[in-house]
């Protein structure tokens, strides 16, 4: 008696290696793509510099390669000081954003969710404007501390909502956060009204569009460690986040705890938020965005979808700030605005397919 092996095993390991060598293509491809487009960005701006000569300077600061009277001092300060920390910040606060983003569709179980749907960017504005109109320091150190602070209590507050009278569910959370987010912003809008300093009001109406005006190398190291850290903690649950996508009740036949599962990845995911925001301030539509692109590309399984996410959400919001820089120049743009004419049709783009979907 002879065994032989299922027909559709052959057809699955050839579908397994056909997902991997996507996902390889794809990550390559954003990869390269967003090497190219941080060359370039780090170039443009009122001073433009060339790209052979901003590739020549980052040489010299980072491998040693000897300086040259190719480029001048003013040159060498613009772009190590000022352009390579700006488009370094904007890359991890995109991807940052992208990936917090795909995973709250999740968490929610809402593929029009993002970011701002927690109320976590809410918080961090509030904490920010207290900073800016009543804290006497306009520091980066300050605002990034304030304005994570209001973070840390927005989370708390989510937490203790979500848990009301029972387990944390898709539906609590969702409404939690909605509220949360309303409730800060109006007590943004409250302290502005309250501010004798218009100046500051000015300042923080700005913020709350999102700039990348304050980045500093000091900030790029804490971005840094925050967002490569969340990023490695949502992949390292990717096939858990899988298993709750498909549902609370196929979650626990699983062996999951979909509630436990929620209050861990909403505790990472608040962190990576609040540290960006404290950062670069309130961005919208990234998240939103970019996980739906990422999904075209590779799919909803989470493993594929966070790294594309992370690399299409740098290289979107690297563009997006270069379009704030030039659009106005010598003025810079809020870069919440760009973010928002870019993102707004895509918006209206996914409700139409929405509706057109049989299910």
């Amino acid at each position: 008696m002879t065994t032989t092996r299922p027909a559709d095993e052959p057809v699955d390991d050839l579908d397994h290696a056909r997902d991997r060598a996507r996902m390889l293509w794809w990550l390559s491809g954003f990869g390269v793509a967003l090497v190219l487009v941080l060359l370039l960005a780090t170039g443009l701006g009122p001073v433009s510099v060339p790209p052979l000569t901003v590739a020549r300077i980052i040489g010299h600061h980072t491998a040693g390669i000897p300086a040259t009277a190719d480029w001048s001092t003013a040159q060498d300060s613009i772009v190590w000081l000022v352009r390579v920390p700006r488009v370094l910040l904007g890359a991890l606060v995109g991807a940052a954003l992208a990936v917090a983003g795909a995973v709250l569709q999740t968490l929610v179980r809402n593929v029009l969710a993002d970011p701002h749907i927690l109320g976590v960017t809410s918080g961090a504005s509030t904490g920010a404007a207290v900073s800016l109109l009543f804290g006497g320091s306009v520091a980066a150190g300050a605002l990034a501390a304030s304005a994570f602070t209001g973070a840390a209590v927005a989370t708390a507050l989510l937490f203790a909502i979500a848990h009301l009278n029972g387990q944390m569910t898709s539906l609590r959370l969702l409404l939690g956060g909605v509220t949360i987010g309303y409730l800060f912003s109006a007590a943004t809008s409250f302290l502005i009204f309250a501010s004798d300093d218009q100046e500051g009001a000015r300042t923080v109406l700005f913020w709350l569009l999102g700039s990348l005006g304050s980045a500093a190398w000091s900030s790029v190291a804490t971005t840094t460690a925050v967002t490569v850290a969340a990023i490695a903690a949502l992949v390292l649950l990717a096939t858990r986040l899988d298993m709750l996508a498909a549902g609370d009740d196929t979650a626990r036949a699983l062996g999951l705890s979909p509630g436990r599962l929620r209050m861990i990845v909403l505790a990472i995911v608040a962190l990576a938020i609040g540290g960006v925001v404290a950062v670069a301030g309130a961005i919208g539509f990234v998240g939103l965005i970019v996980p739906h692109v990422a999904r075209l590309c590779v799919g909803a399984g989470h493993r594929r979808l966070l790294p594309l996410s992370a690399l299409l959400g740098a290289l979107f919001l690297v563009v997006a700030d270069v379009v704030a820089r030039l659009a106005f120049a010598p003025r810079e743009l809020p870069l919440g605005i760009v973010t928002a004419v870019v993102g707004a049709p895509l918006l209206l783009v996914l409700v139409r397919r929405f509706q057109q979907s049989p299910h």
